[in-house]
């Protein structure tokens, strides 16, 4: 019998406690196995059985709450340019919880006034206020312990409180709850702020589309849309789908998806996506992917499970803060006991003098590991979103922090260092009029392409196109009785008399030729060019030397790598010759050639061992084998490439080599701040710790530290979402 896997949309998570918190609650109904919480994400899955209503009221009584509606209804973005003090207010006023820690912090400054007049009334509505705000915490914190048998930073909250109203200190326990309250829910808005600016994406889709059937237009909910179905994208529109463009020409506005800032010149034949902009020409366009499956969606499904996927600094932090909870309630309890029972020190406050219980209790507040556990994952988060706005797809905390730590980087070099499109570079007739592009080079050209126009190799496909591009196209009719010669050549008839385009090799041995056009030929070859070699009939006519031209960003980008302390490395499968004239160009420091895939991949193996962590750097097809032995996967291409996306560790959406270096440096910049963050957390916990224990700080003040600590770390974290896109 197939078991039913459940999820549901979680509200109210935003730290890896939170997470564990829900896993153990509902791992505690019958039948349930397989449970999976992701609080980045803010989802919920289960195998197994279990009454809806049973099941919100579980997820409610622990502090949180299951979302109504499809799982997918969390996807609509928050207004994240709106003021960030109004949509905090909001946020506050949304949920019970929230507001009624609001309604405790005015019945603080209530009982602030009239404590002024009347101590006993003042004193009451301090109470009250610590009450009314800590219902919610106590409630989750007693919970937790009932059903997981757990500690949690509830709990700690709700001794502290309710310690401070024993020993008669209720300003205190009231200002500590509605600081704790507000500060949770602060964490809580921050990080939902940062989840949600992935999301932002889903705002550039178009809601509707228009379809075309016959001469007749529907407009149709994009949902509706189908592979096959043809639909209309005006000048200025967003496109509703992913397609291949019917008819129609126009310049499009990648950006969305790529990360490009020049539009892209689209004609009949090309592939589109979903959320792009439509320039100045209307386009007819045949819908290839379902909406659900369109590129804009991929992305984002694929950044929300990449934010899950903890990075190792963040599952230490998690680990720590599985035992650290349970084990600050007993070194609370050993302060509070110990110096009293053994000492003789005052357990209750003495005059000016804090006792040793209030130490404990400032202790437990300050204690809070909150700071700690959101100080990795609010930067992942943020580092990964900002990556995926420059049109470059990290697929998880763990690849962010490898690409942090990368030593050295191999490139392929066939549609990774070069453009891989073969071009021809010259064509060269042996009685050359002026030793450059002349009528009779230009005959060269002519006729190979008579030969080659029918034959789909990238050489012969080179051939064409630049004859095409010279007018030269239709000097000669197609070639008959054409025949291909073992790899060596082809050659047919043109005119009656037999044209052969061959290799210097064939001509060496065949078609007899002068030495010095030899040397022109040997010396294109130097270049990195493969030759071509024409003759009509006997008579050699001449040469075209093809290559693949080399990026026009790789040079900057090797040399921007290289200030960046990277070694670099191109692995080819192509001659000697040709990778070195590449390498020339472009500046990498070793170039390994002719290499079958098997050998690229122990090339990556020995550069692991010589530099310990390697990026590799293909076209994710190709150099998939290459591209898993790495540390760090990176493929060219992914907004055209399911396989890039699946495949890669990380994916340059818009084949645009030029983002390397920028996401390197935003690696190490998150590396950067996720030590920050974990230093500042410590620091700031020891620091009051240490005063807790002198007797030395207030409740108050220990609860506002954790707050400003969890604030300071989640603001700081969020820094790389401030990273310009480049313009």
């Amino acid at each position: 019998m197939a078991v039913t896997i459940k999820t549901y949309k979680i509200e109210g998570m935003d730290c890896a406690n939170c997470a564990r918190t829900i896993t153990n609650g509902v791992s505690k109904f019958p039948g349930v196995s397989d449970v999976e919480v992701d609080y980045i994400g803010g989802t919920l899955k289960f195998a197994g059985e279990v009454p809806e209503a049973a099941l919100k009221q579980r997820v409610s009584v622990l502090g949180y709450k299951v979302a109504d509606g499809d799982v997918g209804a969390g996807l609509k973005p928050a207004p994240i340019s709106e003021n960030a003090i109004f949509a905090f207010a909001r946020y506050l006023l949304r949920e019970t919880d929230t507001r009624l820690a609001v309604i405790g912090g005015a019945m603080i400054l209530l009982g602030i006034v009239v404590s002024f007049f009347s101590d006993a009334v003042g004193t009451a509505l301090f109470v009250a206020a610590t009450l009314v705000a800590l219902y919610p915490v106590a409630r989750s914190g007693i919970a937790n312990l009932r059903i997981n048998h757990d500690f949690s930073i509830n709990l700690l909250m709700t001794i502290a409180a309710v310690g401070a109203l024993a020993i008669g200190e209720t300003l205190e326990a009231a200002t500590v709850v509605f600081l704790f309250a507000v500060g949770e829910a602060l964490e809580g808005f921050t990080t939902d702020r940062a989840r949600q600016s992935i999301r932002s994406l889903m705002t550039l889709v178009p809601a509707t589309a228009i379809k075309l059937h016959g001469d007749h237009e529907y407009i149709v909910p994009i949902e509706e849309l189908v592979v096959d179905d043809l639909i209309l994208v005006k000048p200025g529109e967003r496109l509703p789908a992913d397609g291949m463009i019917a008819s129609g020409e126009s310049g499009i506005d990648q950006a969305p998806v790529t990360g490009e800032s020049v539009p892209v010149s689209k004609r009949a034949g090309d592939e589109v996506f979903a959320g792009t902009i439509n320039g100045s020409g209307a386009l007819e366009i045949t819908v290839t992917r379902a909406t659900a499956d369109n590129t804009i969606s991929r992305i984002i499904r694929m950044v929300e499970e990449a934010q899950s996927a903890r990075a190792p600094s963040q599952r230490l932090v998690d680990q720590i803060a599985r035992v650290y909870t349970p084990a600050i309630v007993v070194v609370g309890l050993v302060v509070a006991l110990v110096p009293p029972l053994i000492f003789n020190a005052p357990f209750y406050d003495v005059g000016n003098t804090h006792g040793w219980l209030y130490r404990a209790l400032s202790l437990l507040v300050i204690a809070c590991p909150c700071a700690l556990v959101i100080s990795t994952p609010v930067t992942v988060i943020s580092a990964i979103t900002a990556a995926a706005r420059r049109g470059v797809l990290i697929k998880g905390g763990a690849h962010l922090e490898a690409l942090a730590g990368i030593r050295a980087i191999a490139f392929d070099k066939t549609g990774t260092l070069t453009q891989g499109k073969p071009t021809v570079m010259a064509s060269r007739s042996v009685d050359c009029e002026t030793g450059e592009d002349c009528s009779r080079c230009d005959d060269v050209l002519a006729l190979a392409n008579a030969v080659e126009r029918r034959s789909a190799h990238p050489l012969a496909q080179a051939v064409v196109t630049a004859a095409q591009n010279r007018g030269l196209a239709a000097v000669y009719p197609s070639a008959e009785a054409v025949e291909s010669l073992a790899g060596r050549g082809v050659q047919g008839q043109i005119r009656g008399k037999q044209v052969t385009v061959g290799s210097h090799t064939l001509f060496d041995a065949e078609y007899p030729h002068s030495d010095a056009f030899c040397d022109l030929v040997h010396q294109a070859e130097a270049r990195g060019e493969t030759t071509m070699l024409i003759s009509v009939g006997d008579k050699v006519r001449g040469y075209i030397g093809v290559a693949d031209q080399v990026r026009p960003e790789s040079a900057d980008v090797v040399r921007q790598l290289r200030d960046l302390g990277q070694q670099t490395i191109m692995l080819t499968g192509d001659h000697a010759v040709v990778a070195q004239a590449v390498a020339d160009q472009v500046g990498v420091d070793a170039v390994r050639a002719d290499l079958l895939p098997e050998d690229k991949v122990t090339a990556v193996r020995e550069l692991l061992r010589d530099y310990g962590q390697v990026a590799m750097i293909g076209d994710g097809i190709n150099d998939t084998p290459a591209l898993a032995a790495a540390t760090v996967g990176i493929a060219m291409g992914g907004a055209g490439s399911a396989q890039a996306l699946e495949t890669a560790d990380v994916a340059l959406m818009a084949d645009d080599l030029s983002q390397l270096p920028f996401t390197l440096t935003l690696a190490r910049f998150a590396r950067s701040l996720i030590r920050q963050n974990v230093t500042i957390s410590f620091s700031i916990k020891l620091v009051f710790l240490v005063l807790a224990l002198l007797g030395a700080t207030s409740l108050w003040a220990a609860v506002l530290a954790d707050v400003g600590t969890s604030l300071v770390v989640t603001l700081n974290g969020m820094r790389p979402l401030r990273t310009r896109q480049r313009s």
